[in-house]
């Protein structure tokens, strides 16, 4: 039996190797109709208009030979004028005319020049074939054009013309006695104008390029112009043969005079008809040319408005970077420019804006500023459009940078739009590097193909988390992205400002503008890179310790070395710690005024011992204040602690006095290559500050047991995994919610909580995916679990429930639905034991109609707070830098108004920050997103800056990379007395690399009249300026009052100031300021019991107990700074706030550890967990 599925069947006959040499031929026999489409165009009139017409390239050839007939019947006209003698009177025999060789006469006019010419044979012949073919293609294009009326092809201008200047040619040819006859050829220069016109808009078609319409208006414009020139020339010269006799020069100079108006009257028109035809011709010009001149106009304003081209011979042979943006703002565009352009190598950039919407008037004014009109170049358009972005030449760009608008009301939609240009950029222009600014964290991974991103809400939400702990941390950040050399503040005029005098007294020292003048010159410090083989800083500490490089190049050069970076690896690290040594092909980086290269060394072997015979000596060990490090052979030596160091911070105690008494005490040498044994080797997965000593019973009961790990789930795609403090178990959802108890817990409020450390509360709009970047950096593994802050999320939405799956793994995080609008949900959610204060501006108030009235209700309601809870750290987000001046408004404080005109000079002298003396800036408590717009645009000059910045934010962890920490300087520690000997101890001791300090100082302004006089001109009330002063000095001081409590006794005080007054004798000056200033303590101490007494009274009303709330402790009496990379001999004070850069903890974990108990480091006294000590 034969197998049927295996039996092939044969080919039909279309597919056999025969028929496809042949054909196949059984296709005849089929049913199927071969069908012709088009037979419409298969016509004869069809074949010739898709030739004449459709056809671009055949119809741009037609019009090109049609133009020039026109122009050589002109030339033709031009050879017969120079060849004519009016005088012969050719044509009148041969139609028996009396034709009269006489000169002009007045009043009669000789017609006969007019009507005839001399007209050789070769040339007549000539014209007659460009008549000829000329009305030969005029009639057919007509007739392939017509489209049933044959009179609106006859009455065209055009086919008028071609008939009056073909049609008696053609005569000439049946009746030779009209050879001579006179024929306005020179009009065809019309006609050759409108050939002209279609020749180019095929030209366009046939190229698939669309000209610049300017191009299209100013020819017309010119071959306007041309033409009625043209026209003047040939009919003055002409009729003026029965006149003057004109030559063609002659009747040009006549035209050109007349149309300029000049008007010399040397040569003018005799007979009539030449004076009609200069009428004719000035009335045509009239009307004609001002139309021309408008459409130009019009086109001109339009061009202004879209920018025009930046052509393609720029491009190639200049450098440019293209900004893309939806909507331009002056302050955004003057921080690209200012940043843009501080930078040496890019001073012969340009800048190409493209922006879909039209200029506005004060960007307009900035771009026509000379330093600017040269450099930026302004177009209208769109990045979706390959047309724009091959106006602004993309493809040739340097690189490219998109923003996204803040503004918007919809930021998601905001970062549609710009996920959708960085798309467009990166098809049309694949090798153009791409710098994006995207708002939700969530939609970065679509733009992950860009060479550099900054997730705007990333950035925010993990610098103000680092503010609650690092104080100032986000001023330190916008200090090292803004490129500066340093803002010495003019304390000349800041002080002619406040009218302060300077004495000669010790007080005078801690004057206000000493801290300006070290502020501002530490401002200046920025991150630099360079290859270590190539370095004066580095290149002697080949082969040595990270550690033993960054101290010895502080101690020689003052420079800051932070990280590294191998040749071979990406990723940077952070202070890898004293294990990683220095190869010649690493890549530093380091904290310094400027770069190196920059930078002149000078040696100074020979006044050193000079030096050190002038040097100034302190205390009873005799040694000088600048002292860095102790030399070994006459100073004791103290050895490296060998003990494992705990999640809290290094062991930097008093090191124990040996030898003789009275010694200072000394600081170990950092060691050029780190001991193995000296190097912890503890397992520091796991919390050595709790675990090494039995817990007490309140511990225990809490019964709270954290693990070490990765967060299990991540609200959007695109974060970077952090190890952090996890629950073993997540939280039900009813237990994250603060203010309402549950079958779990029966809390309603913070109070019942119990926490042993005080509060960070956020308060935001809603629960967003950035939000999740605030925590993430609160739970980091590295912060100790006894300092860790619980938070509590303070939204005005319910969050969803993808984000609180997201934070239940997380220990001591909670929310609570309310605003700070509401002093009951502030109360509620703990605001009386808070440590910080995170004010998240909210989405819905970024958009105003007044951009700088979009920070106006976050304003009012954190001032709001700083009046009733003074004591609290307020951190505050703006959408606008320039409105932090309105942060903690004293309308009375003349030290701020001093402050206010200090930033104005600033800003008139052209500074990036003019806002940096700004006190809450400077102490860390404002902070606008749009300060980090200057990090991208670093980035195109130092690629490595986001990585840093979001190493030190905690957003990427690299294995090995340090961590962002801080430490406070107690009076223990101040035996240590200046940076560069702390430098060295933290390096020897604990590995870790200050980078900068916060210094926080008293404003202890006098009010002698010595010191402060206060002109008329500048302030309103001089009563009100002294009483700020008294204020600050003994504000602090003062003590509550039970009188305060009464408004009766509050106001018989204020009654027995007036009356003491009015008593003093008015030639006691300092007795009436005396008595002046303690009203005005009376009247400001009994405003604030007032509202002690508002919170208070709401406290008893909602249950809660007002003992946490101290209504006297304020903060306005001091000011707060950072000090990045301070000098060697800056002296350390008491509670400064000293930034570190500590090694990873992990790298320190042995391959083989022991277990917990058998640590090595459970040998370490209980004296070294808690905190760092110096």
């Amino acid at each position: 039996m034969v197998d049927l599925d295996s039996e092939v069947p044969p080919l039909p006959p279309r597919y056999r190797f025969r028929d496809l040499l042949l054909g196949d031929q059984g296709w005849q026999s089929d049913d199927r109709v071969q069908v012709e489409f088009y037979m419409n165009e298969n016509t004869f009139k069809e074949r010739l208009k898709l030739f004449f017409i459709k056809n671009q390239r055949s119809s741009l050839r037609i019009r090109l030979f049609n133009f020039s007939l026109k122009l050589l019947s002109c030339f033709l006209y031009i050879i017969r004028v120079l060849l004519d003698d009016p005088t012969q009177g050719l044509g009148c025999k041969e139609l028996n005319w009396s034709c009269s060789n006489q000169n002009y006469t007045p009043g009669t006019i000789d017609w006969s020049p007019i009507i005839w010419v001399n007209r050789s044979l070769p040339l007549w012949g000539l014209q007659v074939s460009v008549a000829v073919i000329s009305l030969f293609e005029t009639l057919l294009l007509s007739y392939l054009s017509y489209k049933g009326n044959i009179w609106e092809q006859i009455l065209r201008i055009p086919f008028l013309l071609e008939i009056i200047n073909a049609v008696p040619f053609i005569i000439t040819i049946f009746w030779p006695v009209l050879r001579n006859l006179f024929i306005p050829v020179f009009l065809n220069c019309w006609l050759a104008k409108h050939a002209l016109e279609n020749m180019i808009n095929d030209l366009h078609r046939a190229i698939q390029r669309t000209q610049s319409a300017m191009f299209n208006q100013v020819l017309i414009l010119i071959s306007t112009l041309l033409c009625l020139i043209f026209t003047c020339i040939c009919g003055i010269q002409h009729l003026e043969r029965a006149g003057n006799r004109l030559t063609l020069f002659d009747s040009l100079y006549f035209c050109i005079v007349t149309f300029s108006t000049v008007g010399f009257g040397d040569v003018t028109p005799k007979i009539w008809p030449s004076k009609l035809l200069v009428v004719i011709m000035i009335c045509v010009a009239l009307v004609v040319l001002p139309i021309q001149f408008e459409q130009l106009a019009y086109l001109w304003m339009e061009r202004q408005k879209s920018g025009g081209n930046y052509s393609r011979y720029r491009a190639q042979t200049e450098k440019h970077v293209v900004l893309c943006v939806s909507s331009l703002k002056i302050d955004l565009l003057m921080d690209f420019l200012n940043e843009f352009y501080a930078h040496p190598r890019l001073q012969d950039y340009y800048v190409v804006i493209l922006c879909p919407t039209e200029m506005d008037a004060q960007v307009r004014r900035v771009l026509q500023i000379p330093m600017w009109s040269q450099r930026v170049i302004y177009l209208q358009g769109s990045a979706l459009k390959d047309q724009d972005l091959l106006r602004a030449k993309m493809d040739n760009a340097e690189a490219c940078f998109i923003l996204s608008s803040r503004c918007e009301v919809d930021r998601t939609a905001a970062d549609h739009q710009t996920i959708l240009r960085a798309w467009a950029v990166k098809d049309f222009a694949p090798n153009c590097p791409l710098y994006v600014q995207i708002l939700k964290p969530e939609n970065k991974f679509h733009i992950k193909f860009a060479d550099h991103v900054v997730c705007e809400e990333e950035f925010k939400y993990a610098m103000l988390a680092l503010n609650c702990i690092c104080p100032a941390t986000s001023t330190l950040i916008t200090l090292l992205v803004h490129t500066s050399r340093g803002h010495t503040a003019p304390w000349e005029a800041f002080r002619q400002l406040t009218g302060t005098k300077q004495t000669s007294n010790r007080e005078s020292q801690q004057s206000p503008e000493q801290w300006q003048k070290m502020y501002g010159r530490c401002s200046g410090n920025e991150v630099y890179h360079i290859n270590l083989e190539e370095s004066t800083f580095f290149a002697e500490y080949e082969g040595k310790s990270f550690t033993y490089a960054s101290f010895h190049a502080h101690k020689k050069f003052g420079v800051c070395l932070i990280g590294v970076r191998k040749e071979d690896n990406k990723n940077i690290l952070l202070n890898p710690g004293p294990r990683y040594i220095m190869s010649s092909t690493d890549i530093c980086f380091y904290i310094n005024i400027t770069k190196e290269e920059n930078s002149a060394f000078k040696k100074q072997e020979k006044h050193r011992k000079n030096h050190e015979s002038k040097l100034s000596y302190h205390g009873a060990s005799r040694l000088p204040v600048h002292s860095i490090i102790a030399s070994m052979g006459t100073v004791a030596i103290d050895l490296q602690d060998t003990g494992c160091r705990g999640a809290s911070g290094a062991t930097l105690a008093l090191p124990a006095q040996g030898g003789r008494e009275g010694r200072r005490p000394s600081i170990a040498p950092v060691l050029e290559v780190a001991d193995s044994s000296s190097l912890p080797t503890c397992d520091l997965l796991s919390d050595q500050s709790e675990d090494e000593t039995t817990p007490s019973d309140e511990e225990g009961s809490a019964g709270f047991e954290y693990a070490k790990g990765y967060p299990p789930y991540s609200p959007y795609i695109g974060s970077s995994p952090t190890f952090c403090h996890l629950l073993h178990e997540k939280v039900p959802f009813c237990c994250l919610r603060l203010d309402k108890g549950c079958q779990h817990n029966y809390y309603e409020d913070a109070k019942a909580y119990g926490f042993k450390n005080k509060l960070i509360i956020v308060a935001a709009e809603t629960a967003g995916n950035g939000l999740y970047n605030f925590i993430v950096p609160l739970r980091a593994y590295y912060r100790p679990k006894k300092e860790l802050n619980p938070i509590v999320l303070l939204l005005d939405n319910p969050p969803d429930m993808h984000f609180l799956d997201a934070i239940c793994w997380f220990p001591m995080v909670y929310y609570m639905v309310g605003s700070i609008d509401n002093l009951d949900d502030l109360l509620r959610c703990g605001v009386t034991f808070a440590a910080n204060m995170v004010v998240v501006d909210k989405e819905s108030t970024m958009s105003a109609e007044e951009d700088y009235m979009a920070d106006a209700k976050t304003i009012v309601n954190v001032q709001t707070l700083f009046r009733l809870f003074s004591s609290l750290s307020i951190i505050t987000e703006l959408t606008h830098p320039a409105n932090m001046r309105f942060m903690q408004f004293r309308a009375k404080d003349c030290y701020s108004l001093a402050l206010s005109k200090l930033e104005k000079k600033e800003r008139e002298k052209g500074s990036n920050l003019a806002f940096m003396f700004r006190l809450p800036f400077a102490a860390g408590r404002v902070f606008s997103i749009s300060m980090l717009d200057t990090l991208l645009y670093q980035s195109f000059v130092k690629d490595y800056m986001i990585s840093i910045t979001r190493l030190l934010l905690g957003l990427d962890t690299t294995p090995g990379s340090g961590f962002l920490c801080s430490m406070k300087i107690t009076e223990e520690d101040l035996w240590i007395r200046t940076y560069a000997r702390l430098y060295q101890k933290l390096c020897s001791s604990t590995g870790d690399i200050p980078i900068g300090v916060y210094r926080t100082e008293s404003q202890k302004l006098t009010t002698s009249e010595s010191q402060i006089s206060i002109s008329v001109e500048d302030w309103e009330d001089t009563k009100d300026t002294k009483e700020q002063f008294s204020c600050r000095g003994n504000h602090r001081n003062s003590t509550s009052s039970d009188q305060s409590d009464h408004p009766l006794l509050r106001r018989k005080s204020m009654q027995w100031a007036r009356r003491l007054s009015r008593r003093a004798p008015r030639h006691s000056a300092k007795t009436a300021e005396k008595i002046n200033q303690q009203r005005m303590n009376l009247y400001r101490r009994s405003e604030r019991q007032e509202l002690a007494e508002l919170v208070k009274n709401r406290m008893k009303h909602l249950g809660l107990s007002p003992a946490g709330y101290d209504e006297m402790n304020d903060h306005q009496n001091t000011l707060s700074y950072i000090l990045i990379n301070p000098s060697p001999d800056t002296r350390l004070e008491l509670n400064d706030i000293v930034y570190l850069i500590r090694p990873d903890p992990l790298t320190y974990v042995p391959n083989a550890g022991p277990s917990r108990k058998n640590s090595f480091c459970n040998t370490v006294g209980q004296d070294t967990r808690e905190e760092t000590q110096l």
